[in-house]
């Protein structure tokens, strides 16, 4: 994060701007070293979410300076400072070393989602959470019977691969568990690897969310609790993007 500001600040082509940033570093042995600031190293109100068979482990809290005044790497005109110097006026700048730190251990099966404020402004972590589940389970990377609930498929490695997602479940034994053993049938996804399609749905989501007048998000509910004579309502138009971890161990399928 250091070295990319950095390159940032060199960059003579960068007249002025700022941004958060999520930065993720994994390990062979599954730990993984998030960095949030807006970032993971996350600074700011960009973040994190830690899923593990259908429940949140983790997630990330946002660093804001106040409402919707989040952390962010800032690049600011020398004007602009001599106007703050000579008239008054606070600029909001901060650095990597602002950024939190987190350290997880993930196992095989879980799944990590980093995403920008479009979309945690809009989703809630629930509504992140059933979107994987829903996503993992129709895809069989994990299977849920009545008699042991949740669990991992032996061959979760192959649903990663491009194509793996091609072959239908399998089917369960169980009249209980048929409603979850649907098989991914949209042409548009089904040839994506699972991580990939993860991904999209949870950006696709919080794309109609943003739209939506009339559902209020996580954004809303926080402008209604700052300003209740503002009336906002509904979701929040920015930038949307998500990245998806799925963790697989190695040799696990031959195990």
């Amino acid at each position: 994060m250091q070295a990319g500001y950095e390159r940032c600040l060199a960059d003579q082509s960068i007249f002025a701007g700022g941004s958060t940033a999520s930065i993720g570093i994994g390990y062979d042995d599954g730990r993984v070293e998030l960095a949030n600031k807006k970032f993971d190293s996350s600074l700011g109100d960009s973040g994190s979410i830690f899923c593990r068979l259908a429940a949140i482990h983790q997630y990330s809290i946002s660093q804001t300076h106040a409402f919707n005044a989040p952390y962010q790497l800032s690049l600011i005109p020398p004007l602009i400072r001599i106007q703050s110097s000579m008239f008054g006026g606070q600029i909001f700048e901060d650095f990597p070393c602002h950024a939190s730190v987190t350290n997880l251990k993930m196992q095989h099966g879980d799944v990590l989602i980093l995403a920008t404020d479009g979309v945690l402004d809009n989703l809630f972590n629930q509504d992140i959470l059933n979107i994987i589940t829903d996503q993992m389970i129709t895809a069989g990377a994990w299977n849920v019977t009545s008699e042991s609930g949740i669990s991992v498929a032996a061959d979760l490695d192959r649903f990663t691969h491009e194509g793996g997602l091609v072959q239908a479940p399998r089917v369960s034994t169980s009249a209980n568990d048929s409603q979850y053993k649907q098989p991914i049938s949209n042409p548009r996804t089904r040839f994506l690897p699972l991580q990939d399609r993860l991904a999209l749905t949870v950006v696709r989501q919080a794309k109609v969310s943003s739209m939506d007048r009339h559902r209020d998000g996580p954004f809303a509910k926080e402008a209604q609790r700052y300003y209740p004579w503002d009336k906002w309502r509904g979701g929040k138009i920015d930038d949307i993007c998500a990245v998806v971890v799925v963790a697989v161990e190695e040799g696990r399928a031959e195990s």
